[in-house]
């Protein structure tokens, strides 16, 4: 065994429409110290936006032993609450999401190692 904490590897998609695209970037230059801190004590890592056109790809990778706690308690940050009450008017989520998501989550096709 090589002592490595097991990764599971996250991903999603969410639609930013141009109009938002600069204040959503310039608000992600910048990421509250807060919500950061709560990223990665909820065992987050790897964490990145990328922007194409008007979609949204996020990547990020679960290191812990209990994503659905780990985020509950993102979800339950009072700082977390905040940035998203900033950041979600900018988003338009997909219509085809699950119940529940507001990012749409992608499946892993391919990985290599």
């Amino acid at each position: 065994m090589s002592g490595r904490p097991r990764v599971r590897r996250l991903a999603s998609v969410i639609g930013l429409p141009a109009e938002h695209r600069e204040e959503y970037e310039r608000l992600h230059a910048d990421v509250w110290p807060k919500v950061l801190e709560r990223l990665t004590a909820s065992n987050i890592r790897n964490y990145s936006i990328y922007r194409h056109g008007e979609v949204l790809f996020a990547y990020m990778e679960y290191v812990g032993d209990d994503l659905e706690a780990d985020m509950a308690a993102i979800a339950a940050d009072p700082e977390t609450q905040r940035w998203w009450s900033v950041c979600e008017p900018l988003q338009r989520p997909f219509a085809e999401r699950a119940e529940g998501e507001w990012w749409m989550e992608v499946p892993e096709v391919f990985h290599l190692d």
